[in-house]
């Protein structure tokens, strides 16, 4: 591949970037670790000039996020370095949860097959691939747990040291699924919104640290443009007319938009009209309100609720969410952590898939708005599942539990079905 003028002027192969561009007035500056314009301050995001991308080259690509390289902040060789390869999990046609809820058409995008069962695997390789070519040597993260099982791993793949901040108060699963890579695990008193000021203030001291979703995250964002990608391939090269994505920071629902429209844009998909739906938990639910109020700035909030993969009290990209959801004519909704249970056990129970308490307030969130009259029944659509149940049994271990417990005889059997009615 041909390096991008901004590449060559930084010596930089991060495949078709060409610079980094300001969400709020737009300036420019060359790839670099950094995240926010130095003009005004705003976020900075990934600009590019694409190559010729056709389907038949994605197609013949790897299966995984790599088969979009060329559409990614990184280089051309990124297959050659030892990396999780994630990507290209199952789109599910849900046919008995479409009949539960009431719409025709419905799709479940399962991202617990990632390798560390999150849609994070994702994020965070397009991020190891930046930092690697940015010179970086030890890869950070705050996180909520599910990055945190992401980076761990990645870095040991990678043969890289790891440090990964936590809220204290995580479950016990996602501290146990990042300690066992080895790396330094560091779990601080407070929420993540603490954790992540104390990563920014380590981000300045060390200057060898790449934090994924600090100093280098306008690269890390990029992964989520893949859930899109995957999204759209998988139902033929095509939009759905809806997707129901849960919201922490809210990157991941404005990158799927950003795919979306890049497929588009690219020729890849015919450029049909889509809506997006974003899905909170009442406890931390800044985004919906905002949205509910009619408000364009979102007031931080303190989180309580089950789903701490979505506890993230002032998202930082928050805004641009209530721009994606607005511009496409979609809507934000929010539920109970009863709610989250039950959405939990209702995609289990119909579609054979066990989500953490973020999949349960996807299901339930889509459930409340279609209820609403919100999301259109009759329109195709796709409810983003991103992380494994096995991550937070605590959310529903007093509800689920043996049938019965029998006698090792037939007759204790029958007695225990017919007792079940």
């Amino acid at each position: 591949m041909t390096l991008t003028a901004s590449a060559q002027t930084t010596g930089l192969d991060l495949g078709s970037a060409r610079a980094l561009a300001c969400r709020e007035c737009g300036h420019e500056t060359p790839l670099a670790a950094e995240f926010a314009c130095p003009q005004c301050f705003g976020p900075l995001e990934v600009a590019y000039d694409f190559p010729a991308v056709t389907r038949r080259s994605i197609e013949a690509g790897p299966q995984s996020i790599w088969r979009y390289r060329d559409l990614l902040p990184v280089p051309a060789d990124v297959q050659s370095h030892a990396n999780t390869e994630p990507g290209m999990t199952r789109l599910i046609k849900a046919d008995r949860l479409a009949a539960a809820l009431g719409v025709r058409s419905l799709w479940v995008k399962d991202d617990t097959g990632n390798p560390t069962h999150s849609f994070k695997d994702r994020v965070v390789a397009v991020a190891l691939a930046a930092a690697r070519e940015l010179g970086f040597t030890v890869l950070c993260c705050p996180s909520t747990g599910n990055l945190a099982n992401a980076v761990a791993a990645a870095a040991s793949r990678a043969g890289w040291d790891s440090v990964v901040l936590i809220p204290s108060s995580l479950e016990k699963a996602k501290v146990l699924t990042t300690a066992v890579y080895g790396g330094t695990l560091l779990a601080v008193d407070g929420n993540y919104d603490d954790v992540n000021r104390l990563a920014t203030e380590l981000a300045a001291e060390h200057e060898e640290w790449a934090f994924v979703n600090v100093n280098v995250r306008p690269y890390y964002a990029e992964g989520s443009k893949t859930l899109g990608y995957e999204v759209a391939e998988q139902l033929g090269w095509r939009l759905p007319e809806q997707i129901v994505v849960p919201i922490a920071s809210g990157s991941q629902l404005t990158k799927i938009d950003k795919g979306f429209t890049e497929f588009g844009k690219l020729g890849l998909v015919e450029p049909t009209p889509y809506k997006m739906f974003g899905a909170q938990a009442t406890g931390c639910s800044p985004v919906a309100t905002a949205f509910e109020e009619g408000h364009d700035v979102i007031r931080p909030v303190k989180p309580d609720t089950i789903a701490r993969s979505l506890a993230i009290g002032n998202p930082a990209d928050g805004p641009y969410v209530l721009d994606s959801v607005r511009r496409t004519g979609g809507s934000i909704g929010h539920v109970s952590d009863d709610e989250v249970r039950d959405g939990i056990q209702l995609l289990a129970r119909t579609e054979g898939v066990f989500a953490e308490t973020a999949g349960g307030v996807t299901v339930a969130t889509a459930k409340k708005l279609i209820e609403a009259g919100k999301i259109d029944p009759d329109a195709e659509t796709v409810l983003l599942i991103t992380g494994d149940g096995l991550k937070t049994l605590d959310a529903v271990a007093d509800r689920v539990a043996p049938t019965a417990t029998v006698a090792a005889t037939s007759k204790a059997v029958r007695e225990a079905l017919a007792a079940r009615g």
